[in-house]
């Protein structure tokens, strides 16, 4: 058994939702498990803290999941077409990670959820992307053999899978996200398992 890594920050709840259809899908593959984390928010008080386990949810992602996993999705609300700073904040302090080339050769997705339709969906993945690049992942899209792709009039990307929240947080997620969602995970969770033996060198 393999294990993919579902990291996500989620201010309001839909990015969270999104992020357990991914582990729906990634369940969904024989070998595999989905291992859920997420990461604290960050205050503009230099003073504040968290504490060091969440008060509901999943644990906070730590050195060890990274290095422990066969594959990531890793997701995040859009913040002016951008990730948001407790994600980025999470991926500035993964040097150690990167010395190490833990995540070399290793495949991953992105998601995100925005407000507004046209709200920076493809370049907060495009964000989230570049970092895990650097890091020598390899970025699985969605194809358009998932009809749910020609046929979304919500969310859904080929970079990654996305949701359309609305203004106020009042679409819930569509059966075409839910189903991108979870072939996104399944994919991933495939891929996972067919890089296990590829060479780092």
């Amino acid at each position: 058994m393999i294990e993919v890594l579902v990291l996500y920050y989620s201010r309001h709840g839909a990015t969270a939702q999104l992020a357990r259809e991914i582990a729906q899908g990634v369940d969904s593959v024989k070998g595999v498990s989905a291992r859920i984390r997420t990461v604290p928010a960050v205050s503009a008080n230099t003073e504040a803290t968290e504490s060091d386990i969440p008060e509901q949810g999943p644990p906070y992602a730590e050195p060890a999941d990274l290095k422990e996993c066969a594959g990531l999705a890793m997701g995040s609300p859009t913040r002016f077409g951008n990730m948001a700073a407790p994600m980025k904040y999470f991926l500035d302090g993964t040097v150690g990670t990167w010395l190490a080339g833990d995540l070399i050769n290793k495949p991953f997705c992105v998601f995100t959820s925005t407000g507004s339709l046209h709200g920076g969906q493809e370049t907060t993945l495009t964000s989230m992307a570049l970092p895990l690049i650097h890091h020598g992942m390899l970025w699985l899209g969605i194809p358009y053999s998932e009809q749910a792709l020609n046929d979304t009039r919500t969310g859904g990307t080929p970079y990654g899978v996305t949701h359309w929240a609305g203004g106020q947080g009042q679409h819930p997620i569509s059966e075409h996200e839910k189903t991108l969602a979870r072939a996104q995970g399944a994919r991933l969770a495939k891929a996972a398992l067919a890089l296990q033996h590829m060479d780092k060198s």
